[in-house]
Order: C-alpha cells, then structure tokens, then sequence
C-alpha cells in the first residue's frame, strides 16, 4: 500500500473532521445544526469530539432557519447536511442568510472522490455523473465555497472559508466527502486562531472621508441618524452607540435595524419606514438637512412600498463596502473606521431634538369598550412588559410590521426577516436563537407568528422539546393569511388554512405536562392577567409557554396597510 509522505510528516497530526468543528468551536459555535445522512454519518461522530451539541432538527428547512436564528444571536453557526437531498432543502434557508447578511458554515455530506471521479450511479445524485452540479447552485447563495476532495488543501480550505464566512457575514459552502473526513491535516495550525479581524483602512484616505463627512456634519442645523441592518451584520454598533451618545443626534431605525440600537437613549426616535413611520417620525427625518444613513437596505417592507422621501443630496451613506457623501463616493473605506475618528473629531454640536416615541396605547384604543385584541392596542402594550435583555422574532405578516409600534428596553435583540420574506422563518429561527440564548445565559426569547406561518414549520417545536428550550411562543391566531389578504385576495380560499388546535401542538411532540404551560387569549384583559402572571412572564422558568392569542381576521397594523396600499398601487401602475 502506498504511503504519503505528506501526512507522514505531520507532526500533530488530526483528522480533517475534527479540524473542521474545532474551528467551528474556536470563532463560538456551541451547537451544530443540520440532520444525519449516509454522507455525513461517520463526520457527525466528531461533533462531540470538538465540544460541540448536536441539535437534531426535524427537516433541512427548518435548520436553515434555525442556524439563522441562531448566528444572529452568536455571531455565527453552523449547519450539516447531506448530499443533494438533504443540502437542497436547505437551500431556501440558506439564501434568506445571504439575502440578510446572515453567517452560516454550510457543511455538506459527500459521496468519496473516488465516487465522483469515476461519475458513479449513486443515490441521491440526477444520475448523470455530474457531482458539482449542487455545489454550483450553491456558489450563487455564498460568499466562499471550498471543496474538500484533496487533505493537502482541506485545513487552508476551511480556514479561509469561515473567515470569509465571519468577516463578509454570508452563507459558506464547505464539502466533505466520505474519504475525506478520516484524512490526517496539520493540528498544530489550531493554535494559531483565525484573524477574524477587518483589514483596517487607507490612514490618508479614511481621514480624508473623515474630514468631508464632519465638513457637513458641523454645517447640519437639523442632522439625523438613521441606522438599518447592516450595521448589525457587519458589527459596527458599538462606533453607533458611540455616535449618537456623543452626537445626541436624532437617531431612527428602518425595520430590518429594530434593535441594533438602545431605545432607552433620549435621542432615540422611533422606526423610520416612509408613510409607515411611527408618529411624528416621517416628517422629523423627512425634513432634516442631513442624514447619516448606517447600513442601509431599502427593500420595499423596509421602506413600506419605497415610500421613503430622503434626497441623496442630504444622504451620507456608511457601509462596509465604502461611503457615500451625497454622491461621491469612497470605495474600499469600511464604515466601522471611519465612524470610530468622527466621534473622536467632532466635537459638540447644536442639534434640534427629536420626537421622543413611548409605549402608550392610543387614546382611542383605551376608550374603547370593545374587548377584542386589536393590533393597534397589542404592540404598545407589549412594550410595557418586555425585559431589558429579551429576545423578540417577528414572522413576516403583522407581527413584522406590528413590531414597529414597540418601543425596547435596554439591550432587546430582534429578529425578522424583512428582505427574504420567508414564510414559517420565525419558528424555525426561534429555535436557534432560544438555543444561543441559553448558551450565553439570556432568559427570555419571545417568538410571534401567525397562524397561517406557524403551520410550515411547527415541527420544530419539537426541537425545542428535545433541546429543553423554554421560549415564550405567541401564535396569531387570525384565519389565515393576513398579510397575502391585503396585498390581494381578501376573501379568497387561498388565503385561508385549516384551523388547528395549536396549543395542543407542544404535547403532541412530547413535553413534559411539567414543563409545559399553555394558553388562548382572546380578549385585551386576557392579556392584561397573562402578562400579570408572574410564572408566565419570569425568566428563571424552564417552562415552554404557548399561547394562542386571538385577533381579528381583517385587522392589521398601520404600517402594513400602508405598505400594501402602496404595493397595489404599484401594480396599478404597472398595468396601465
């Protein structure tokens, strides 16, 4: 038999595998997602191994989501699959992290090489010979995709792909083929950790930028700050909190930015989104004579239907690709740099104030004698009970836009999906995000999601059974689809579901009756004795709550009519 003297040479040698998870482990991953095939069996034995828990989710789907769910509290994850079948239905997940600057590991089961060499007629291939034809597809959702057919390659492989997973924050592909996971590569490279750390600007260059955004800044009589997701992404909120703590400029969210920044601030604004604006918002950004713009993603939700009003010659833009004053623009300077040496330069500023959002409900909400939940009194009076600390997912349809209308303690982490849209996200994603949480010692993540959403992808409360995760689970009950109703179709069969008796779900994949609290709410003081409930609200309990929380069929916040009046309206346009 042949030796390679290669691996001979090795002085601490370790198998491919174990290499691959104790990277994992070092940039913070605790839990694997991802489910067992014949292509990734013998690889899942190192998962141990590395210090790592294997989660065990019910479909490929729903750990896409909860990877997601999962990296947006820890920074990253990572998912395993296996080989066509399993890393296809996956794919829709997948996509949603690289549409939302998400950092997931994507580790993929495969046939030998010996096997894909010789194009052989193997399961779950198209049968054509042809074994790159899913990583192809895949290269298209990621920023990195390494393919581990050769042990000389695999450590450097794996290297460079979760540091360009960390630093671009996107999906990454890594292959490993069945012959691959046992092969020797060099241990001693572990003790040299990944530089994870952003190349640092141009100095020249970067104070240039520097000098023209203060040049405006200080010329501003009524700046603003307005600060989207990718500022969260590309972990750049603490210069942020440094900006608007030092500046006490105005400071605003778009949707997809909800939580990047500290809503206890007294310059804190509200959520900016167009025509859907929280109140007296629109028209303070609106009329500013500048805006910094912090990790902008102006999608349509999160401009409600592109209603925003900002002229680009009031914008300057700060990305981690570069910035934009108005309409010069600076490639290649990363906005955390820069962001940092403006709050060191820029002295005191005169600012008019901004308005000062609050979590009281409408008036004409508490004059009324109608008992029903409306959406209108639900998402201010959620407020008043949220937790410095909590974490908070939103599905898209109402509760993704009803959100907006709350304004956070100290420290609330959310999460939604406001650019990929996915339907059934949030439960899947809650389960990754109550398992981050309780690896970093958070007590309460708080998941809402309609009716319609819920029944894609409630399995996965059964991983939160298995993994002893205790969330805090609101189901909209309100018939159907209500977000599709009002972009179209109000009262047509498509958009209704079965109805179910969801808060039997939890005991039908198993909890335990002693850990296991469920509820139906119909009726605004209904919610007024759940909130009050202190076993229901406490942080400390290791019960799952499930509630169904009943709200009109037809109702929907402000801020989703809105946008759906402008998306007809669009189409209105279109056809003529």
């Amino acid at each position: 038999m042949a030796h390679d003297l290669r691996t001979e040479e090795l002085k601490n040698p370790i198998d491919v595998a174990e290499y691959l998870f104790r990277r994992l482990h070092e940039v913070g991953v605790r839990s694997i997602h991802g489910l067992p095939g014949d292509y990734n069996l013998v690889a899942l034995d190192y998962i141990p191994k590395a210090g790592l828990n294997w989660v065990g989710n019910c479909n490929e789907l729903n750990a896409g989501y909860a990877a997601d769910g999962y990296a947006r509290i820890k920074g990253i994850s990572a998912i395993v699959t296996t080989f066509g079948v399993g890393e296809l239905s996956a794919v829709n997940a997948i996509a949603g992290a690289y549409s939302e600057y998400v950092p997931i590991v994507h580790i993929v089961g495969y046939p030998s090489t010996i096997a894909q060499k010789d194009g052989m007629l193997l399961h779950h291939t198209l049968g054509n010979g042809d074994f790159n034809v899913f990583s192809r597809m895949s290269r298209q959702i990621s920023c990195a995709v390494s393919l581990l057919n050769d042990p000389h390659e695999a450590a450097v492989l794996i290297d460079n792909a979760i540091r360009e997973c960390w630093l671009k924050s996107r999906p990454v592909y890594i292959s490993l083929p069945t012959d691959i996971v046992q092969k020797k590569v060099d241990g001693d490279r572990l003790k040299t950790p990944l530089n994870l750390s952003y190349p640092d600007n141009e100095p020249e260059k970067e104070d240039y930028v520097v000098d023209v955004v203060l040049k405006y800044l200080h010329a501003a009589r009524n700046p603003i700050i307005l600060v989207d997701a990718c500022a969260i992404r590309h972990r750049a909120l603490d210069e942020v909190h440094e900006l608007i703590e030092k500046s006490g400029i105005p400071t605003f969210v778009a949707p997809m930015g909800k939580g990047a920044v500290n809503e206890t601030f007294p310059n804190y604004g509200g959520v900016y989104a167009g025509d859907g604006s929280n109140k007296g918002v629109r028209e303070r950004v609106e009329s500013a004579d500048l805006v910094l713009s912090i990790g902008a993603i102006k999608s349509d939700f999160n401009t409600a239907g592109f209603t925003y009003r900002i002229s680009q010659l009031n914008t300057i833009d700060f990305h981690s690709y570069g910035v934009k004053v108005r309409y010069s623009e600076y490639p290649g300077v990363r906005m955390n740099g820069v962001l940092k040496k403006v709050c060191q330069k820029m002295g005191k500023l005169n600012i008019e104030h901004g308005p000062n959002p609050n979590n009281e409900i409408p008036e004409v909400e508490l004059l009324s004698p109608e008992p029903t939940i409306t959406q209108a009194w639900f998402w201010p009076r959620l407020g008043q009970w949220l937790k410095e600390g909590d974490i908070v997912i939103t599905e898209t349809g109402t509760s993704n836009f009803g959100i907006w209308e709350t304004r956070f303690p100290a420290d609330v982490k959310a999460i939604s999906q406001v650019l990929w849209g996915s339907i059934g996200y949030a439960t899947g994603s809650c389960q990754g995000a109550a398992l981050a949480a309780k690896e970093m010692g958070i007590k309460r993540t708080i998941l809402f999601t309609g009716d319609g959403s819920f029944q894609l992808t409630a399995q996965e409360v059964s991983t939160m059974i298995r993994n002893r995760l205790n969330p805090i689970i609101f189901v909209i009950c309100n018939d159907g689809y209500t977000i599709e109703r009002y972009i179209h179709g109000w009262k047509d069969s498509y958009n209704d579901i079965q109805p179910w008796d969801y808060k039997a779900l939890p005991a039908a994949f198993g909890a335990p009756k002693d850990k296991l609290l469920t509820y139906r709410v119909s009726s605004k003081r209904g919610v007024e004795e759940l909130f009050m409930d202190r076993e229901f609200s406490s942080g400390d309990t290791d019960k799952l709550r499930f509630v169904e929380l009943v709200i009109p069929w037809d109702d929907a916040p402000v801020a989703l009519k809105s946008t759906a009046e402008s998306a007809a309206k669009r189409n209105a346009e279109a056809a003529t």
